[in-house]
């Protein structure tokens, strides 16, 4: 096995905690209807929303259009609700500034719509080398293209790359793409897994 050069991270659910019952709570809400209701309505239109297609406004029309409830004026509605519903793993990042302190690249890969996105520059975390999110570039996981942006990006080969992901789907497509990869399910677990591999942290 070639050694471990890079590490891409999710951003939800790796990073941070699930912003998405958080997120679907505060729109629900602000749109008078169910969270079921608007969870419901909106899945028909996120890939599109996370790959950039469409924008926000067109989002909410779309949506508010199936739930028969005017769109939301004003700001962004979904900017507001990410940021409610944002909660950082303080131990993650750590982890990432860490490896990046000791020389390794590092990356985040994330299925992102634009508000979320400029949310995350709003943040200016500095520990990450590349970003790569779906809104910016087209094409989101788990669709092969993602992945070989990312690797691009980093300036390495595919089997010097580690990607940690908590979703399976995602996990095989970046094995697929020549990954290392690993499915988070805890902070211990990573650490043991990036040991394992040879990647240590200060």
């Amino acid at each position: 096995m070639e050694r471990i050069e890079s590490v891409i991270f999710d951003w939800g659910r790796v990073l941070i905690d699930n912003p998405t019952p958080g997120l679907m709570r505060y729109c629900a809400e602000a749109l008078g209807v169910s969270e079921e209701d608007l969870a419901a309505a909106e899945s028909e239109f996120t890939a599109d929303f996370q790959k950039g297609v469409i924008s926000e406004e067109a989002f909410w029309e779309r949506v508010c259009t199936k739930l028969k409830v005017p769109e939301p004026r004003g700001g962004s509605l979904w900017a507001e609700g990410f940021e409610a519903a944002c909660a950082p793993r303080s131990d993650m990042f750590s982890l990432a500034a860490r490896l990046h302190e000791d020389g390794c690249k590092t990356a985040i890969l994330s299925n992102t719509e634009v508000p979320a996105m400029d949310y995350f520059h709003q943040l200016r975390h500095d520990m990450f080398d590349v970003l790569v999110l779906s809104c910016a570039e087209g094409t989101r996981k788990p669709e092969t293209r993602i992945y070989e942006i990312a690797v691009e990006s980093l300036g390495l080969p595919p089997g010097r790359t580690l990607f940690i992901d908590d979703t399976p789907e995602h996990i095989n497509a970046a094995k697929q793409a020549g990954l290392n990869t690993i499915l988070f399910k805890s902070i211990d677990q990573v650490r043991n897994e990036l040991a394992l591999l040879g990647v240590k942290e200060n």
